[in-house]
Order: C-alpha cells, then sequence, then structure tokens
C-alpha cells in the first residue's frame, strides 16, 4: 500500500499507471461483486428447487438450464478481480527463486504469454457468440436464449486483458526501477505471509501462542 510520502515521490507517469490501475481494480471489483450476488442467487434457487421437489413435488422449471448459463457469470466475470489479487494457482518452483531484476523480467515474459493464450480465446469465445447470435441458439429443456450468457466470456476476457497489459506496464516499470515502488501487478505474497493468513483464517484470527516456521529453520531441520 503507497504511503502519502509514497505518492509525493512518484513521476506523472508512475501517478497516472496507480490512477489507471485503481480505477480499473474498481470495475474488477463491481463485476466480482455481481459474480457473488449470482452465486449467492443459485444458492436461493437450490434452496427453492429441494424443497419444492420435495415439498410440493413441483421443482423449479428449467432448474439445470439455468445454473449452467449461471456459471458462466460467476465463473468468468471475476477472472480479472482474481489475477490483480494473484488468487489464481501460480506454480513458483522456478520463478520463486528469482529476485529483483530477474524476477520481473521473469513475470514480464509470463504475462506476455499469458496474454497471448487470452486473446485466443477470446477471439474463439467471440465466434462462439456470433454463432449463437445468428442462429438464435437456445438452452434445450426451457429454450432460454443463450447469446447473453456467450457474450460475457469474451467480455471477461477483454477485462482480463486489460488487466494484463496494467500489469505488463508495471512490470515493464520494475526492470527499469527493481527498487521502486511495485504498481499496477498482483499483490504476491511469500510463503511465511501465505501461511499466515491461512492459520488466521482457520483459527479465527486468534494468533496467540502459535509459531510460524521460517525458511531458515525448515532448512536447519532437514
Amino acid at each position: 500500500m503507497a504511503t502519502t510520502e509514497d505518492v509525493q515521490e512518484m513521476t506523472a507517469s508512475e501517478r497516472m499507471l496507480m490512477a489507471v490501475d485503481e480505477f480499473w481494480f474498481k470495475i474488477e471489483s463491481a463485476m466480482n461483486l455481481l459474480a457473488a450476488f449470482f452465486i449467492f442467487g443459485i444458492m436461493l434457487l437450490g434452496v427453492a428447487q429441494v424443497i419444492g421437489r420435495s415439498v410440493f413435488n413441483q421443482p423449479v422449471r428449467g432448474y439445470v438450464d439455468i445454473v449452467e448459463i449461471a456459471i458462466t457469470v460467476f465463473a468468468f466475470l471475476a477472472i480479472s478481480y482474481c489475477q490483480r489479487l494473484a488468487g489464481h494457482v501460480r506454480m513458483e518452483i522456478i520463478i520463486g527463486r528469482f529476485k529483483g531484476r530477474s524476477l520481473w523480467i521473469t513475470e514480464m515474459f509470463g504475462t506476455i504469454i499469458t496474454m497471448f493464450i487470452v486473446w485466443v480465446l477470446m477471439m474463439y469465445a467471440w465466434d462462439h457468440f456470433m454463432r449463437a447470435w445468428s442462429i438464435g441458439d437456445s438452452s434445450i429443456d426451457v429454450e432460454i436464449t443463450l447469446w447473453p450468457s456467450k457474450i460475457l466470456v469474451p467480455l471477461a476476457f477483454a477485462m482480463l486483458t486489460i488487466r494484463l497489459l496494467i500489469q505488463l506496464v508495471g512490470f515493464l516499470r520494475l526492470i527499469l526501477q527493481p527498487n521502486a515502488l511495485p504498481i499496477g501487478i498482483p499483490e504476491m505474497e511469500s510463503v511465511e505471509k501465505a501461511a499466515e493468513e491461512e492459520i488466521k483464517a482457520g483459527l479465527g484470527g486468534d494468533m496467540e501462542g502459535v509459531i510460524l516456521p521460517t525458511v531458515e529453520t525448515t532448512k536447519d531441520a532437514k
């Protein structure tokens, strides 16, 4: 988190990057909240399905179709938000050994490869949307129109592309200035920090009397 002193010492381009990052994160947060509401709605619909089927012998009509379509919303709309918080699974067996400029160069190349993959997926997702739009595709059971859910996929990938572009600029800046304050990149945690957060979650925040192992003590034990 940047302090007031850090912001004052930033150049105009760094302030602009921070402003763009914060603005886009607000949009990502809104999409993540929308996905959360959809998950909550599906939970309520599931309760209605169980009660209706078991008590009134009247299941929700088109329940399977609705769930399948809703999956698109909460599976894709939060993908950019998750990328900003480094919530995706990362394989850091090799990359975790890098420090400083070498780490940022590696992260930059990883981001470029990711952008290419996302771009390919976005193009094919757009083709699927156009096909559903042109033929009037609908679900099998209750014939719900499918193009609104299918357009969410390329939209989510487009949002992720913008996030990756901001991330790429952030890594390029750190390559030029390895000791600068990170801006616009995923909030990556150390192993010790991640372990501490997991223990806090498991203990309900009560960390009294808990001794966290460090990398040094682990090596000594070996």
